[in-house]
């Protein structure tokens, strides 16, 4: 931890560097790539959506001892449902509900496919008829869920546009962060339809709560742009090093923030996708943690390379990258300035030219000399002219040179 601590110090200070606004081609090709395979897996995987978006039948089995209500019990009756013709085409969900029941989650079932569920629940479970219990949800409850899941995500997007181009004085840092926004989106929905995980009310406020995460991280590094670039003009960086200069201030504030978040989230998503088997939890927790991660590589390689690009046209910026390319070449070589001797200087430049009397030239060459650029003539007038003395001047013993002389009151004014 001493040496993280260091590293701290030493990025924030500006003694060591990382170069994540220089390299734009990599990031954006890192970027640019997962985010096409992520569209490219929901494109053709598409998303597994729960029955509560698409409607179906849910069977809420109760009364049942402590030893049968497990997961293991929740998993064989999944497995066997699945297999049989009822379950064939849909993919059940089978969840522990309490200490004594268990809830099975499928497509809407026919008369003669329910007889056959019930049938399949009675040799896993050994429930009779009463304890278990059948319910039809209709898809309109879900689409009205996903309706105001996108009218939440929008008011969102609103407030977020609003509050940093209001607090930052800057809209391009507004569409910076929507970007990035976007790239976290793209990657938790592609990851969402890679697992096949079944698409809850419980993933959408995953979703909804990885967005203000991603924007939190993105506000902190915006916020130290914002200050390292307040006075470019007296300042000795151009935009672009002053924002490098700002994620490398913040990058291990930014590590230590998304550990603290993701160690719990992945806790979470381990318990419930491996020991509790199919539960809301890890719908939750899985939107979480891949929206966290993408949020922290966001923040850092794209927000800030997006708005360093988007500023690059702007005049002030393009005088303060001047001015850096300038003082790095004057303090890359400080006599670059200087003019060296070459062979092809012409002879009038060589020092030592040789004068024809001294009898080393050809008779009749010619001979180039130096000659001094003629004087300015003087104005005239310009020299100190004294003043016409108004009383008698003679020698003084004191100053050693002419004084005018003094005379008593009676005498002076007369000749």
């Amino acid at each position: 931890m001493g040496k993280f601590s260091r590293l701290g110090n030493d990025l924030y200070q500006g003694r060591k560097s990382y170069d994540f606004i220089g390299r734009r081609a990599l990031w954006y090709a890192i970027s640019g790539t997962l985010v096409g395979l992520a569209i490219l897996v929901i494109l053709i995987k598409g998303l597994n959506f729960g029955i509560e978006f698409t409607g179906g039948t849910e069977y809420t089995i109760s009364d049942l001892s402590s030893d049968v209500a497990t997961q293991a019990t929740a998993d064989e009756l999944a497995s066997q449902v699945g297999d049989s013709a009822a379950g064939g085409v849909s993919s059940p969900t089978v969840t522990t509900a309490g200490d004594d029941g268990l809830i099975l989650q499928m497509e809407n079932v026919s008369a003669a496919e329910d007889v056959e569920v019930r049938a399949i629940i009675k040799d896993v479970t050994g429930a009779s008829g009463d304890d278990v219990s059948k319910t039809e949800v209709g898809a309109s409850w879900g689409q009205e869920v996903a309706k105001r899941a996108l009218i939440g995500v929008g008011i969102f997007l609103t407030l977020v546009v609003l509050f940093i181009w209001g607090y930052f004085r800057e809209w391009k840092m507004s569409v910076a962060a929507l970007i990035a926004l976007f790239h976290d989106i793209a990657l938790t929905i592609g990851v969402y339809s890679l697992s096949g995980f079944p698409v809850t009310p419980a993933a959408v406020t995953g979703l909804l709560a990885i967005l203000g995460f991603s924007m939190y991280d993105t506000v902190v590094v915006f916020d130290k742009i914002r200050e390292n670039t307040h006075d470019l003009r007296s300042s000795r960086q151009s935009y672009a090093q002053a924002a490098n200069l700002a994620v490398n201030q913040t990058l291990v504030r930014s590590i230590n923030t998304s550990i603290v978040a993701l160690i719990p989230i992945g806790a979470i998503l381990y318990v419930s996708a491996v020991q509790l088997g199919a539960s809301s939890l890890k719908d939750l927790a899985l939107a979480q943690f891949v929206g966290m991660a993408a949020g922290v590589f966001s923040s850092v390689f794209i927000a800030p390379r997006v708005l360093v690009q988007m500023k690059s046209t702007e005049s002030e910026v393009k005088l303060a990258d001047k001015r850096a390319k300038a003082r790095e070449r004057r303090d890359a070589d400080r006599y670059a300035t200087v003019p060296s001797f070459t062979e092809d200087m012409p002879v009038a430049d060589e020092p030592g030219v040789l004068d024809e009397a001294e009898g080393d030239l050809e008779e009749g060459a010619p001979v180039s000399r130096a000659v001094a650029p003629p004087r300015a003539p003087e104005a005239a007038g310009r020299g100190r002219i004294a003043p016409e003395p108004r009383r008698p001047v003679g020698e003084s013993r004191a100053s050693g040179r002419q004084q005018p002389s003094r005379q008593p009151k009676s005498k002076r004014g007369k000749k």
